[in-house]
């Protein structure tokens, strides 16, 4: 429920009288976390410790590797590899410039009520800092191996400068503060030490109940009993011990004016909260009283806030509309079974205690061979003479000094530890695939026996397809319930800026800086493959630049697309141009066939010519005859009996000449006809 504080307006509420329904209601929570409490406890509470050290480089006598071990250097190579998961998973969740993206289901019809309640929560998450509360959770998610956040409704008072004009006096302006009232969701982060859960469960939805319990300070107590948020109970600051305190780095805690304060969402007695609303009324118990199943049986989900254990400040059925829990939670690696995961300490553990071990002996060593060690006859020193050795120091002896004083050394320190302690970071890394620069071109280089692109590549798959597991185990886990568990608080405590709708939507990340890096280069290598003028080469573009976190990426987006529209001028000019081209086809094929006719009737010319000449020919020899015949009868002399042969042999020799004059004529014509 929203909460309103007026500090400046006191309520006059009588003190609450405490009944026996809510010492029955506190009983049945205490003791249920305080069963929670040892469990977790007894399971976890060393192990996180050493975790926690481990990560802030503190050194704690129990954390020596060896009994005679004297350095307490602690190796920052954990603490990277959380820094570097930490820093993947948020560049995932908040790399686009959008802390996340929603996506309507596919049978909704209408996408704007989506789209205008994806902008409405982006710009209220950047206002409440979403993205250090967030990074918070994720880092004690790798750190512990379980990151817990819980939302927060409030009702927070906004100052918003203004000026007005003042009545009665033009030109005359007031300048002041106006105050406005608005709710603001937030996720606050929880420590894993200040969270306790049925350990029956590994969801927080499927266990009994799930409890909040921290310090806060008194002055909170007492503002949310003015403004009647809380009961009006006789409360005092209350401190039993530091098992509360989130941090184990701090060696004393502060123990003034702090309230133990145990927020309970979860399942209780239905009769509980029946004879607090109705008092004086007995409820009628199904099973025997005091068993079991009596104390289990009709449940209803319940807030519960109790203060010291002891006082009851709040207690009421769910008043969200969803009926669900405020609370959400994130691993790394899910340990089946179990709510409790594996965070990226607990992969690097062994390969952090070998370096430590490594390194820690390397120091030892230098102590023993760098350090001045002298050999010294006690008997020949003066008495009482305190000896030590520094520059320019002199040194009484009762005889040679050469006899009395020898230095000694332990031999000398062996180089090979630092690279063996270099060798296990590197295992380190790898255990918990955080690979550094330097790391993955020495892991390319043993993957395809030199350093290449491919031995790149084989490695960059492999770090790519276990950060894009994270990022959909970050986004099952946690994206999702965050987001719906905020809209729903939105729709349900501020209706007026959040419509309520059936909102049936899906959150979207983008992928780790090192995938979203490994794809755009294989996106560039495509462009540069496909040339230029490719068609795809402005979709594999617009691919760069979406996923790419550069600070115009709409702007240029939005260019790609207006230059990916067909323009009405450059269509028309296109148009134009194809059909002048058309056209000087048409034209060049007109004159083609033109030519082609003017070839074929000189073609037919010259057959006929060759035609009439053969027909020529053919008559000229019977002309020829003829005249011969004429000219053999004609003025013949009648005396000489052989003139009539001598003149046929001439006539028959003439006409064979002439045969073969016109055979010759016949063959170049013909030989002309064909070549044409």
């Amino acid at each position: 429920m929203a909460e309103q504080y007026n500090e400046n307006e006191l309520q006059s509420v009588e003190e609450y009288e405490v009944t026996e329904s809510d010492k029955e209601l506190v009983s049945f929570v205490v003791e249920h976390c305080d069963r929670w409490r040892d469990w977790r406890d007894t399971n976890y509470e060393s192990k996180w410790d050493e975790y926690e050290r481990i990560y802030y480089g503190i050194w704690a006598s129990e954390d020596r590797t060896r009994d005679s071990e004297r350095s307490k250097i602690i190796s920052p190579a954990t603490r990277q590899a959380v820094d570097n998961r930490v820093a993947e998973t948020m560049e995932g969740f908040a790399g686009s410039g959008k802390l996340f993206e929603v996506v309507d289901d596919l049978a909704d019809g209408d996408k704007t009520d989506v789209e205008i309640m994806q902008n409405l929560l982006v710009e209220d998450t950047h206002n409440n800092a979403y993205l250090n509360n967030v990074s918070s959770i994720v880092k004690l998610a790798e750190i512990y191996g379980t990151g817990v956040g819980e939302i927060v409704v409030k009702t927070e008072i906004e100052k918003i400068p203004t000026t007005q004009a003042m009545p009665g006096q033009e030109g005359v302006a007031a300048i002041g503060v106006t105050e406005k009232e608005k709710v603001a969701v937030k996720v606050k982060p929880v420590h894993p030490r200040n969270i306790l859960i049925d350990p029956n469960a590994d969801a927080i939805d499927d266990s009994l109940g799930v409890a909040v319990e921290e310090y806060v300070s008194l002055y909170q107590i007492v503002r949310g009993i003015e403004s009647g948020v809380y009961r009006k109970v006789d409360i005092e600051p209350h401190y039993e011990s530091d098992d509360l305190e989130p941090s184990k780095v701090e060696s004393t805690s502060y123990q003034d004016d702090k309230v133990k304060i145990l927020r309970y969402y979860g399942l209780v007695p239905r009769e509980y909260l029946e004879q607090m609303e109705n008092e004086g009324e007995e409820v009628v118990d199904l099973f025997p009283e005091d068993s079991a199943a009596d104390k289990v049986s009709d449940l209803v989900e319940a807030i519960i806030i109790i203060a010291n254990d002891t006082h009851l400040l709040k207690a009421e059925a769910s008043p969200y509309m969803m009926q669900d829990r405020p609370v959400i939670a994130y691993r790394p690696e899910v340990r089946p079974g179990r709510f409790y995961g594996v965070g990226t300490v607990e992969k690097a553990y062994n390969m952090q205690k070998a370096i430590d071990a490594q390194l820690r002996s390397h120091m030892d060593s230098l102590a023993l061979t760098t350090a001045p060690m002298m050999g010294i006859d006690a008997t020949r020193l003066p008495r009482g003479m305190k000896f030590e050795v520094r520059p320019g120091k002199n040194i009484l002896t009762n005889g040679n000094p050469a006899e009395i004083l020898q230095p000694f050394k332990f031999g000398s320190t062996d180089a090979s530890n630092y690279e063996t302690a270099k060798g296990f970071e590197a295992m380190l890394l790898q255990a918990t695939g955080t690979l550094d620069s330097s790391e993955l071109v020495k892991s390319a280089a043993s993957t395809a026996g030199q350093n290449n692109g491919m031995g790149m590549s084989l490695a960059m798959s492999a770090i790519v397809k276990k950060n894009k597991l994270a990022m959909a185990s970050f986004q099952d886990d946690f994206i999702i319930p965050m987001v719906q568990k905020v809209a729903y608080r939105y729709m349900q405590f501020d209706p007026d800026r959040y419509p309520m709708r059936d909102f049936k939507f899906t959150t979207m990340s983008s992928i780790g800086a090192i995938a979203r890096e490994y794809e755009q280069q294989q996106l560039i290598g495509l462009m540069q493959t496909l040339g230029p003028n490719s068609p795809i080469v402005p979709v594999l573009l617009r691919s760069i630049i979406a996923t790419s976190g550069i600070m115009n990426k709409e702007q240029l987006m939005a260019q790609l697309e207006q230059m990916s529209q067909p323009n009405p001028e450059a269509q028309q000019m296109e148009q134009q141009h194809h059909q002048l081209q058309m056209a000087l086809v048409q034209a060049q094929a007109n004159e083609l066939n033109a030519r082609a006719s003017e070839s074929a009737a000189d073609a037919q010319e010259a057959q006929a010519r060759a035609q009439k000449l053969m027909v020529e020919a053919s008559l000229m020899d019977d002309k020829v005859k003829a005249d011969l015949i004429r000219s053999l009868s004609a003025n013949m002399n009648t005396r000489d009996k052989n003139e009539f042969e001598k003149r046929v042999k001439v006539a028959d020799l003439i006409l064979k000449e002439r045969q073969i004059d016109s055979n010759e004529q016949i063959v170049r014509e013909q030989m002309m006809q064909k070549n044409a």
